[in-house]
């Protein structure tokens, strides 16, 4: 797959998707969000990948769609097919099964916001934030900022942020959790890679259904007890998860019969 509005490149384990339109801070169009999806597809389908990194080219992670390109759509199922893209491409990261980690670089702003919460981690430089400026220009925000942003942070922060439009820089942002690191600039890609290379040496299987269960959504002790026994024995049929075992009462490092 060749791409325009964003690169795509694996090695060590793990994929890389950047944003790559830094004159306007990686803001996406319809073929950005359409690349963009093909890209967290190709990463989830290779088999060589076990996690995913995705950042933004310059000095912005993403500012949202970029108004200069979109036209004003004349039917719902045009907007439809827009938020579509944006819906789809936060499905994947955040039920996908490979873990993936936002290395925010910069301005995150609404759907660009929406896109970072969606991952299973983010690391942010110092000088990045995260900005919800739908209700200012008379829209709603998504599953971002109505739906994970409260699970993360509470009600009435997540209101601060939705409806006022407060920034949550990158230091409340480590301290509300939502940022795992916050480092300079020049340290970010170097913090997601190393949390892209502890996730790569974990038991695939045990680390995908743990991702699987770990979920923010309503469901019955009972329900998720079920869900707990499919994936013990999802892991009592893995070869790693066997191997992780015995290295464990060994006292060793696992070795996984795995290229990349």
């Amino acid at each position: 797959m060749t791409y325009d509005a964003v690169t795509y490149r694996v090695s060590d384990g793990w994929a890389e998707i950047t944003l790559n339109r830094p004159d306007v801070y990686n803001a996406y169009t319809q073929e950005m969000l359409a690349e963009l999806n093909m890209a967290i597809e190709d990463a989830t389908d290779d088999d060589s990948v076990y996690a995913i990194i995705l950042t933004g080219e310059g000095k912005g992670f993403c500012s949202g769609k970029d108004v200069s390109a979109t036209e004003k759509p004349e039917y719902r199922m045009q907007k439809v097919d827009r938020l579509g893209k944006v819906a789809s491409a936060m499905r994947l990261l955040y039920n996908g099964p490979k873990p993936s980690i936002a290395a925010v670089n910069g301005p995150a702003v609404g759907g660009g916001m929406e896109l970072a919460l969606s991952c299973d981690f983010r690391v942010m430089s110092e000088n990045a934030f995260f900005r919800d400026a739908h209700a200012a220009i008379g829209a709603t925000p998504a599953t971002g900022g109505g739906w994970i942003l409260p699970r993360m942070i509470g009600e009435a922060r997540a209101k601060q942020a939705v409806l006022l439009g407060d920034d949550i820089s990158a230091e409340e942002a480590g301290e509300l959790g939502i940022a795992v690191d916050v480092v300079s600039d020049d340290e970010l890609m170097d913090a997601a890679r190393e949390i892209a290379k502890r996730l790569r040496d974990m038991p695939a299987v045990a680390l995908r259904e743990s991702k699987r269960l770990v979920d923010p959504t309503v469901r019955s002790f009972d329900e998720h007890a079920h869900m707990v026994l499919d994936s013990r024995w999802a892991c009592e049929q893995d070869p790693e998860s066997a191997e992780a075992g015995a290295a464990m009462k060994e006292g060793r490092e696992p070795e996984f019969d795995r290229e990349y």
